[in-house]
């Protein structure tokens, strides 16, 4: 595919995916009448869905990153080149944002908002690094054995990091910063975001590495 139509991929699958998650968790929260457990899965079962159909429907043409921490292993793995790469990143962030802005338009709420919801400590940095960490491993390794599986492979793996994670599994820089731009049950506040970034990137870095002893270096 042209880079003009990878970059509308990405930045088109980004908005989507930040808008499902926000907007499911508004509704969410809406409907559990104060039980956050019942709120956590319904915006769980929304964000695995979403995932599915983007993956299966966007992957061919852009490769579904939606995840500047994604497109770094990919830099890394020789699979697209810097420049792609920071076009995508960019736009995968900017997508997230307007994804936030119109979940904030559907349910008639202001739309730039400031994230209040506490996700400090260290504790947490640590569960987005493993939930990072969880995500680009299953990512390599479907790419290497079972790459027809993809969609339910991304899928799943963030819907098990919503439950078994302290941090309820972000796994993404760009849905990270979207989230402080809400002040709703899918959101966290702007000062703890750099340790999110930080931790998910770290994450990354290290499936790079494992994924790419584990798996091979280069794609199947």
């Amino acid at each position: 595919m042209d880079l003009s139509r990878r970059l509308a991929a990405e930045g088109l699958g980004s908005c989507l995916l930040s808008a499902t998650v926000i907007g499911s968790g508004i509704l969410a929260a809406s409907l559990s009448g104060g039980n956050d457990g019942v709120a956590l899965l319904g915006n769980t079962l929304a964000t695995a869905a979403i995932l599915y159909v983007l993956v299966a429907t966007l992957g061919p043409v852009s490769g579904a990153h939606f995840n500047p921490a994604v497109t770094l292993v990919a830099l890394l793995r020789g699979e697209i080149r810097p420049g792609p790469a920071a076009l995508c990143a960019i736009l995968q962030v900017v997508g997230c944002i307007a994804g936030a802005v119109l979940a904030h338009a559907m349910f008639e709420l202001p739309l730039i908002q400031a994230g209040t919801a506490d996700r400090s400590g260290a504790a947490k940095v640590l569960a987005e690094g493993a939930a990072t960490f969880a995500l680009v491993f299953a990512i390599l390794g479907g790419m290497r054995h079972r790459p027809q599986d993809m969609p339910a492979i991304v899928a799943l793996v963030i819907t098990a990091g919503y439950w078994w994670t302290s941090s309820t599994s972000f796994a993404n820089p760009a849905i990270t910063i979207a989230r402080s731009l809400t002040d709703s049950f899918a959101g966290i506040r702007m000062q703890d975001v750099p340790g999110f970034v930080g931790g998910q990137l770290a994450g990354a870095l290290a499936a790079w590495i494992v994924g790419g002893w584990m798996f091979g270096r280069k794609p199947a």
